[in-house]
């Protein structure tokens, strides 16, 4: 089921919104250059590279991106971006004044991250004939999927924040100790729960397209 037939959001408004929200990057990465925050440069151009990964799937791969994945893709990357910028009327960052942002951010990444997750397994698993993946199995990888690439942030986090202290400079990323490693990982498990629970549906198109050119690949070198 299509995001406009969920939410009564149409295709046109979803695309709008992309737009939107891509633009918006382009001004948070020129605000970036002028306020000389290394912060807010590096994951403007982060998340505006991964606002290409769409088109070049669809282009490329034949992979079908329709305007509601390339949404969820481009406000995952949008609000973890937003997340760093300097709120006029606080001079704290989202991720610094509001409770629920980092929450949110996790969740909705760790979502995306699971539909990759389960896109090539379930590819994997309707390609070959020697694979097979019960669907109990399926809900299973997907929260480890997604906990094995939640820990591996976190570890990133602390690493890139403990250098960053070590040499005095400004961190890109910020881990704000256990409990907030332990609430990250707690909304990843929700993010990944969606994903298990309506991603078969909703990224039908993909998987097909996935195996399709599994087929292919296979038939030219075999």
């Amino acid at each position: 089921m299509r995001l406009r037939d969920r939410l009564g959001i149409s295709e046109r408004r979803q695309r709008q919104l992309t737009r939107a929200m891509e633009v918006g990057l382009v001004g948070m990465f020129v605000l970036g250059l002028l306020q000389g925050n290394t912060t807010v440069i590096v994951n403007t151009l982060l998340a505006l590279g991964v606002t290409r990964l769409p088109g070049i799937l669809q282009r490329d791969y034949g992979i079908p991106m329709d305007a509601g994945l390339t949404l969820w893709i481009t406000a995952a990357v949008f609000l973890h971006a937003f997340g760093g910028v300097g709120l006029p009327w606080t001079s704290l960052s989202p991720y610094q004044s509001l409770w629920w942002y980092d929450h949110l951010t996790h969740g909705l990444s760790a979502s995306v991250v699971a539909a990759v997750g389960y896109a090539a397994a379930r590819a994997l698993d309707v390609h070959s004939e020697e694979v097979s993946f019960p669907s109990e199995f399926m809900v299973v990888f997907i929260f480890l999927f997604v906990l094995a690439f939640g820990v591996l942030w976190e570890v990133i986090e602390f690493t890139v924040s403990s250098l960053s202290a070590l040499i005095g400079s400004g961190t890109v990323l910020t881990q704000y100790g256990l409990e907030d490693t332990m609430l990250d990982l707690i909304f990843d498990t929700i993010g990944a729960a969606v994903v298990a629970i309506w991603g078969g549906a909703r990224l039908s198109g993909v998987v097909d397209a996935i195996v399709a050119r599994l087929d292919t690949r296979e038939r030219e070198t075999g």
